[in-house]
């Protein structure tokens, strides 16, 4: 399977990368659906609760108790995964990457063209005037934090009840309906709407890279059961 993935990405003149919490957790980030994920563990709330408008706006104490420990993955470097992915811009052939990650590592391997559905921990706003908060304000903040002007800030990550960012979604279908070839990793495929972004992909070759069966795997014309970090720093030499 390696030696037909490098083949059809050496043919492969646009590629475009879809990946999902299975990139991150090769770093050490904790992904959420797995049986050792955050929805598997135990806590005053459902982490789905926990991450939601509703709870941040009602609770948001208990939200921050929650993101600072869980979600605020600082220290965390990219793995190989993140550095393929890099090599291959690099080289002209990957356009663009879209991805449900909210930790910042694609582009801190050096990736350029990055879309983040989910948006990031390293963004954080206040809600009151929009003044920009760097992630390490909200790392050494204690209880809620607030901005100068009084107002709560906000990390600029998409929560449970909230819509995903329309330019964001339009840049991804955009790069996904005009590529060759797309690469899909790191993902079950069932968070909505971002999953239902691939059926745009009208290109030649179908990739899936993810450890675990998705619902794309009889869809996809070639499917690698694997670590993607594996696979993808033995493909991308």
């Amino acid at each position: 399977m390696y030696d037909e993935l490098k083949k059809a990405i050496d043919e492969s003149k646009s590629i475009v990368f879809f990946g999902g919490a299975g990139v991150s957790t090769e770093s050490g980030i904790p992904d959420f659906r797995s049986v050792d994920g955050l929805y598997n563990q135990k806590y005053k709330f459902p982490p789905e609760t926990i991450l939601s408008h509703t709870f941040f706006m009602r609770n948001t104490k208990d939200f921050y108790d929650f993101y600072r420990e869980k979600m605020l993955c600082l220290d965390v470097k990219p793995n190989k995964a993140h550095l393929a992915l890099t090599k291959l811009e690099k080289e002209g052939k990957l356009k663009g990457i879209v991805t449900q990650n909210i930790d910042g590592l694609h582009q801190a391997a050096g990736s350029k063209n990055v879309y983040e559905l989910h948006g990031s921990v390293l963004r954080n706003y206040c809600m009151k005037c929009h003044k920009f908060y760097p992630a390490e304000y909200i790392a050494e903040s204690t209880g809620v934090p607030h901005c100068t002007c009084g107002g709560i800030i906000k990390p600029d990550v998409v929560l449970y009840e909230e819509g995903l960012n329309d330019r964001t979604i339009n840049e991804s279908v955009k790069l996904i309906a005009n590529c060759d070839m797309l690469i899909i990793g790191g993902t079950s495929l069932n968070v909505y709407p971002a999953a239902g972004l691939i059926q745009y992909f009208n290109g030649k070759y179908l990739v899936l890279i993810n450890k675990s069966e998705t619902p794309v795997d009889r869809k996809a014309d070639i499917v690698i059961h694997d670590s993607i970090g594996k696979v993808l720093s033995n493909v991308i030499k």
